[in-house]
């Protein structure tokens, strides 16, 4: 039987390790963004994030393993159980602490269950729910884990539906005047008109990868960053250690956006770059032009990944208004392994209902594309 061992801080294994359980190319789940999280301040256990990875050790052979937090709010975690915490005072039962599998701050699906083969998976679910009960914790969830971990989950792990919005090439569209075309008229009008706007104001964009990044791009992104933060009244978590952290670390993952006009930059988009897959994370800036936003994260993005031959690109959580930028409705998924019968059996049925609105809501949306129907053959 392999030893379960929980690791109060991800330095405790090698990242040679923890790398060869996944195959490189979720720059999330990667030993050097999740070490950089902790290593430069961005967690906090203030802010509901302690360290409490999970791994299934043979001897000294690392076979599997899951990023995990105790967990005494739902800070930062964007599958949202306020009422599962109220539900459980109500009955004057405690839901926190609980332990989360999750990359945290980044609603990213990608691998959760790091494991060498499907009996190391096994085993690895196995230990969440015996981590829950030994400790003595109401749950565990595991947040954002990809479709083709489905099969692994049994029944007793409740599934969560939600909906984001991506962009993919299924018609191999070859730069942006061919995505663009394949708009219907209003939506292709639009997203020029917007563009033609940006452009108008002498404003241009700069792509630059970390390992092309000044000291300079680093600071006015984070600046851009704690700017959006400070307007809606959110605290920021990541610290500029954590921005040069990655472009030193993965310095061809860590992808910038820059913005500039009359020789400054002033406004930015911070992504992340997988095998196949563009990440957007963050945005801010100093001035507020029309259609900058849809340039900086959208647009800029879009033609990178036609550039680079990237299949998708996923611009981050919620936006209804990506949908008419050719962001199309994407089912995200999340599971929760509840310790109490009695409640499991309850949040059953919710979870059920709440599958079935999600899926009706994100199949209505589809009559809102705005794409031309595609050519028959």
């Amino acid at each position: 039987m392999p030893e379960i061992r929980l690791h109060r801080q991800l330095s405790e294994i090698p990242a040679a390790a923890w790398d060869a359980l996944h195959d490189g190319t979720h720059p999330f789940i990667a030993h050097a963004f999740l070490h950089g999280l902790e290593a430069t301040g961005c967690l906090r256990p203030d802010w509901g994030w302690t360290p409490c990875h999970l791994g299934l050790w043979e001897g000294d052979r690392l076979i599997a393993a899951a990023p995990g937090y105790l967990k005494d709010n739902t800070h930062g975690e964007f599958v949202f159980d306020h009422a599962w915490a109220q539900a459980y005072a109500r009955h004057g039962l405690d839901y926190y602490p609980k332990w989360l599998c999750a990359v945290p701050y980044s609603p990213v699906t990608g691998p959760r269950l790091l494991a060498r083969d499907a009996a190391a998976r096994t085993a690895l679910l196995e230990a969440m729910q015996a981590l829950v009960v030994q400790a003595g914790l109401s749950s565990a969830h595991v947040n954002f884990h990809a479709a083709t971990d489905d099969a692994a989950f049994g029944d007793a792990w409740l599934l969560r539906e939600d909906t984001q919005f991506h962009w993919t090439n299924p018609r191999g569209w070859q730069d942006f005047d061919g995505f663009l075309a394949a708009f219907d008229h209003k939506h292709r009008k639009n997203i020029r008109q917007e563009r033609r706007k940006v452009a108008d104001a002498g404003i241009t964009s700069r792509i630059v990868h970390g390992n092309e990044a000044s000291d300079d791009d680093l600071a006015a992104m984070h600046g851009f960053y704690l700017r959006t933060f400070a307007d809606y009244g959110n605290a920021p978590a990541l610290t500029l250690d954590f921005l040069h952290h990655l472009a030193r670390t993965m310095p061809r993952q860590l992808v910038l956006v820059l913005a500039e006009r009359a020789g400054a930059t002033i406004a930015g988009a911070l992504c992340l770059r997988g095998g196949d897959t563009l990440y957007g994370r963050y945005w801010g800036a100093t001035e507020l032009h029309p259609g900058l936003h849809f340039e900086t994260c959208y647009y800029q993005g879009i033609a990178y990944c036609l550039r680079e031959g990237l299949a998708r690109f996923e611009p981050g959580a919620q936006g209804q208004h990506k949908l008419a930028r050719g962001f199309l409705p994407t089912p995200v998924r999340s599971r929760h392994w509840i310790a109490d019968a009695r409640f499991a059996d309850a949040l059953r049925g919710w979870c059920r209902e709440e599958r079935a609105h999600v899926r009706a809501r994100r199949q209505a949306l589809w009559a809102h594309a705005p794409f031309r129907p595609e050519p028959a053959a």
